[in-house]
């Protein structure tokens, strides 16, 4: 257990050194980690307004603050090239996260083509459009996390898969703890996190 919760840190410390420089994007994943918490409390009772809230809110928000704001260029702080940190990006790289937002976004123009979802629904399935576009969704975002675990499996080993999971799964709590203060920090015109606290890795 001791080794799990040190390989949990250091994974969660890399997330955070390598990838979040930007006050922006810190800003964004705390608005992410807030609606996935409303997400967790919703999936138990309202599945659907729990996947809509997770994909809408929580995953827009997060990866745009990747995709937009998060800097490309040399990382000074670290000593590295966005193509290095890239490459040993432990869970979803960019390249990855362009393949699973691409199905995402294109799942309600299948399901609009088919309803079924080419026989996934039955015919007479009551549900609506919202309804069974976020059925998939969940279903987009549940794959997507085991398909990465396993995948890092075979990649590195096991406890590595099942620490991003772990990592993952309580993002939002540990992202709220760690960014709460960014939009404060933005509106005093930082755009940049200085990272002073990377000498207490």
């Amino acid at each position: 257990m001791k080794d799990f919760l040190e390989t949990l840190r250091v994974q969660r410390w890399d997330d955070h050194r390598y990838y979040h420089h930007s006050r922006i994007n810190q800003t964004l994943h705390l608005i992410s980690a807030l609606s996935f918490l409303a997400a967790y409390v919703l999936v138990f009772t309202d599945p659907v307004a729990a996947a809509l809230i997770g994909w809408l809110s929580a995953m827009v928000s997060r990866q745009a603050g990747h995709f937009f704001f998060e800097p490309k260029t040399y990382d000074e702080v670290n000593q590295a090239t966005h193509e290095y940190k890239e490459e040993i990006k432990v869970g979803y790289n960019l390249q990855r996260k362009v393949v699973l937002m691409a199905i995402w976004a294109l799942s309600p123009l299948v399901l609009y083509y088919d309803q079924t979802l080419f026989g996934v629904f039955p015919a007479d399935y009551g549900a609506n459009f919202i309804q069974r576009m976020s059925l998939i969704w969940l279903v987009i975002g549940i794959g997507g996390l085991l398909f990465r675990t396993v995948h890092l499996f075979y990649l590195k080993d096991v406890q590595t898969g099942l620490v991003w999971l772990t990592k993952i799964l309580t993002d939002p709590f540990h992202d709220v703890k760690l960014y709460y203060k960014a939009p404060l920090y933005l509106m005093r015109g930082q755009l940049i996190d200085p990272m002073l606290d990377k000498q207490h890795a």
